[in-house]
């Protein structure tokens, strides 16, 4: 079973964090302040990762990243109620891996979590492809930007995966309807535009900068970072 330190001064939300750690599988221990954060980590050597809030008394959160990342680079999630892009970068430039502002759904705080343990651990994905921000997870037909799930239909998954795959290539319109449709679909041809163009909406910033139309042609995947 693996560890999870939660450290929050606030005791409703450590409790929450807890119950849901724990119905996913997992150990949680918890911290009022980032002092016994950092000794709870000392302690625990074997701890898989680390959801800390930012505001805490003794130690707050991102000296406590600052320490750890001294000697770890065990995955660290701030969960805080601090949500200017200043305090964002602060997090980052302390060694954070991830962001989650106040208030949150338990269940993509989960499923974040899940992303980050798997990533760092030898079960990390086994079948994925990457560009740039952005992860496909084959097993899981799954998709994350920064580590965010994107949820995608059934098209749009495969649209994006057949682009991912060859970055830089065009694909017209009659080979993405040939290969995610069927060589037997009768329908309009410009069912590819708007699913491509939904796919860019849900991909938001990533899809606007990555994810090129090639007029009178068709879409590819541009990625140059």
């Amino acid at each position: 079973m693996k560890k999870i330190i939660v450290a929050d001064d606030e005791a409703r939300i450590r409790r929450l964090v807890c119950d849901f750690l724990r119905k996913e599988g997992y150990e949680p221990l918890e911290a009022d302040d980032g002092d016994v954060a950092l000794e709870l980590f000392r302690q625990n050597p074997d701890t898989a990762l680390l959801i800390v809030d930012i505001m805490m008394p003794n130690m707050d959160g991102w000296a406590l990243c600052r320490e750890i990342r001294k000697t770890s680079g065990v995955p660290v999630i701030f969960l805080t109620a601090r949500s200017q892009e200043f305090d964002e970068l602060m997090g980052f430039e302390a060694g954070a891996d991830d962001y989650v502002t106040k208030p949150f759904s338990p269940a993509v705080l989960m499923k974040r979590v899940e992303l980050l343990i798997r990533r760092t651990s030898g079960n990390a994905f086994k079948n994925c492809k990457t560009a740039g921000s952005l992860t496909i997870d084959e097993d899981a037909h799954e998709v994350f930007i920064d580590n965010r799930p994107i949820g995608l239909a059934l098209k749009e998954y495969n649209i994006l995966l057949k682009l991912v795959s060859m970055p830089g290539r065009v694909f017209t319109r009659e080979q993405l309807l040939d290969d995610i449709w069927g060589y037997d679909y009768v329908g309009d041809i410009r069912t590819v535009d708007s699913h491509v163009a939904r796919l860019r909406t849900k991909l938001g910033e990533w899809g606007n900068k990555h994810l090129k139309t090639v007029y009178g042609t068709g879409y590819k995947i541009e990625v140059n970072e």
